[in-house]
């Protein structure tokens, strides 16, 4: 693999692994996770609930023996779209190829264990594209105004990052462009920064301290303030092990979702400029206290419980750019690939060759443009 090739194949089997690990112990707490387990989770465990099918009738979803969930559904048919697309993507892309990636055709759904549509598995906020786009014929800038503010436009954006690799500044733009069409407000922000983590993750040389500083850099409002927070508490801290209060502690003032996590009051999850996820500012953190190694700040999201699969995730997609495929433990991409019957490095592949055909077009139109100006700089 070239480097390009390795690091895009480590950030997407990584997202993925994460993803895969943190489904188990998904709206939970760390000591309901450590009573159910008799200890910390270190890797593929059963279902939080043995009777999942039962336990919750709006979600009866096989999470946990290692089985991805939307965060990985959504990551995947972004890859394709941009495939298909062969370029850039804007809020148009979302309408004109994500709907349709959603609603067309049927895949394997691991925690439905069967073929279905993705729109029959993904959470409401990202069944919301579909309404708004399809059904509600919105302008596609403009259609994620009124959704559920959280992490669902973060949770797949990281294909953007490898797609402008070690440009952060351009990922987060495009990000934000592409994400006006399903989020607003810190939840399309968290999707911007998010993408920008990636892509500096993507470039030669980089390391946790140079994400988190790309990070603060792009940041706005709630988002910034709730990372500089974070992160500051996770520089102090050796292990995720004991961290759990610290960093809860430091996201609190900025999240709107409650210490008890499926209870939520009227404020949670609504526009603000003051707010921010949880999930990106806490992935940071647990990799800024693993100093980038993927195990670590993996297994600090899986254990941390509450959004664990996407805390994970993205902190598994940051890590795996950094460390490249080699830093994802191989046993877990394998079962995971298993058990999930699907392939995990394939598409980090695939979206590393739309990144070569994107940047040699970036490369065409900016000589163009350099040769243009300097005509109109001449005497």
């Amino acid at each position: 693999m070239t480097p390009l090739e390795d690091r895009a194949a480590g950030c997407v089997a990584g997202a993925a692994v994460g993803d895969a690990l943190g489904g188990a112990t998904e709206g939970w707490t760390p000591e309901q996770i450590v009573a159910r387990y008799a200890g910390r989770v270190e890797g593929i465990v059963p279902p939080f609930n043995e009777d999942w099918r039962n336990a919750r009738p709006i979600a009866p979803y096989h999470k946990g023996d290692g089985h991805i969930t939307d965060d990985t559904l959504m990551t995947h048919a972004l890859i394709r779209v941009y495939e298909k697309t062969g370029g850039h993507l804007d809020a148009y892309a979302m309408a004109e190829r994500l709907v349709p990636e959603l609603m067309g055709e049927r895949r394997w759904i691991p925690e439905l264990e069967a073929e279905a549509l993705p729109l029959q598995r993904i959470f409401l906020a990202e069944k919301w594209i579909v309404a708004r786009l399809h059904y509600g014929h919105a302008d596609p800038r403009e259609a994620g105004v009124g959704n559920i503010v959280n992490c669902g436009a973060a949770m797949y954006v990281a294909p953007v990052g490898i797609v402008n690799a070690a440009d952060p500044d351009a990922a987060y733009a495009e990000a934000i462009e592409l994400t006006g069409a399903h989020q607003s407000s810190y939840g399309r922000e968290a999707a911007g920064v998010m993408a920008a983590a990636v892509a500096e993750a993507m470039r030669p040389g980089a390391s946790a301290d140079s994400v988190v500083a790309a990070c603060l850099r792009l940041a706005k409002d709630g988002t910034r303030a709730a990372i500089e927070a974070v992160c500051e508490t996770a520089a102090g801290l050796g292990h995720w092990e004991g961290s759990f209060e610290a960093l809860r502690a430091a996201v609190r003032p900025f999240d709107t979702v409650a210490d008890t996590y499926r209870d939520q009051g009227l404020g949670a999850r609504r526009p603000s400029r003051v707010h921010s996820i949880e999930e990106l500012p806490l992935a940071l953190g647990f990799l800024v206290i693993a100093k980038g190694d993927f195990r670590d700040t993996v297994l600090g999201g899986v254990n941390y419980g509450r959004d664990a699969d996407s805390i994970a995730s993205m902190g598994g997609a940051v890590a795996g750019a950094l460390g490249g495929l080699s830093s994802v433990p191989a046993e877990w991409v394998r079962e995971v690939s298993e058990a999930s019957r699907t392939d995990l490095v394939a598409p980090g592949l695939a979206v590393a060759g739309v990144a070569r055909r994107v940047h040699a077009d970036d490369v065409a139109r900016r000589r163009v443009h350099e040769s243009a100006f300097a005509d109109l700089e001449r005497a």
